[in-house]
């Protein structure tokens, strides 16, 4: 059970019957209403099916992304829209990209409550009315992350002619040559110092993994099929070790600094595609 639960059985339905109007009104997918209010889907379905209870914070930020009272989710209030959020995509999740950035310039454990609500022009309550605690806040920091970095793989995929371009895509995403790329890089490394302290973050972190590897995976199999890679390559393992190289080779670049880090950055890619060529690609004729 939540620490903060807040309902009983009868109410926990009223509520869940609440929340289901307003994804239906988002008018998108129940997974895609996660990734917005940076809730765990599965969380979100078992809270809807009645088998969990919502928190206090979920349904401040379920509130918030629908633009309405908490109090109409709890039935304690009539059903007026409130004022829409005064900054893109609500303020759950401008909250988490400034702790994101924070983390990224700072480091995690620098950042403090009080830096973020003035990244956000807003009060610490404000903060921990939609994330009671770091802990939570991290945790929703890691998912916003890994959401965003899925959707960026699946982008590029979907612009690839064949399973080579696809890797090629996914080497070139994963190389930290702009800021942003540096930027994510540096909240991950983070991030995974933390997630050997946190239960919560380790289990997100080692999903992401796997969702990951799986994708590079499927991406070696659809290239073996067709041709471009060789044949006995056996996905899992290519997988396992090409995302390996990523990982240090990347931590590398980030120790990096000044003009030498473009240098290490364009390195980086050519030793990830060198192995590439040499251990997955099909011999040319």
């Amino acid at each position: 059970m939540e620490t903060d639960d807040l309902l009983d059985g009868a109410a926990t339905v009223d509520t869940a019957a609440r929340v289901r109007e307003v994804i239906a009104a988002a008018g998108v997918s129940q997974r895609e209403f996660a990734r917005r209010v940076v809730m765990d889907p599965s969380k979100l379905s078992r809270s809807l099916s009645g088998t969990r209870r919502f928190t206090a914070a979920e349904l401040a930020r379920i509130a918030d992304e629908g633009r309405i009272d908490v109090g109409r989710l709890l039935g304690t209030r009539p059903r007026e829209k409130a004022t829409a959020p005064a900054v893109e995509g609500g303020r759950p999740l401008q909250i988490v990209r400034e702790t994101v950035r924070l983390i990224a310039e700072h480091g995690f454990h620098a950042v403090r409550v009080a830096d973020i609500a003035r990244a956000c022009a807003t009060s610490s309550a404000a903060i921990h009315y939609h994330f009671p605690g770091r802990a939570e806040l991290l945790e929703a920091a890691v998912r916003w992350c890994m959401d965003e970095d899925t959707a960026r793989r699946a982008a590029l995929l979907a612009e690839a002619d064949d399973a080579a371009a696809e890797l090629r895509q996914l080497v070139a995403l994963q190389t930290p040559r702009t800021a942003q790329q540096r930027r994510q890089w540096a909240v991950w490394l983070d991030l995974w110092a933390e997630a050997a302290r946190s239960t919560a973050v380790g289990r997100l972190h080692s999903e992401y993994y796997r969702q990951w590897r799986e994708t590079v995976a499927d991406v070696v199999r659809r290239g073996v099929a067709q041709g471009v890679f060789r044949a006995g390559a056996d996905p899992q393992a290519a997988a396992l070790t090409l995302t390996a190289l990523i990982d240090g080779l990347a931590t590398h670049v980030l120790s990096v600094s000044g003009p030498s880090a473009d240098s290490a950055a364009d390195a980086m890619h050519a030793a990830l595609t060198a192995h590439v060529t040499h251990t997955i690609l099909a011999p040319q004729p």
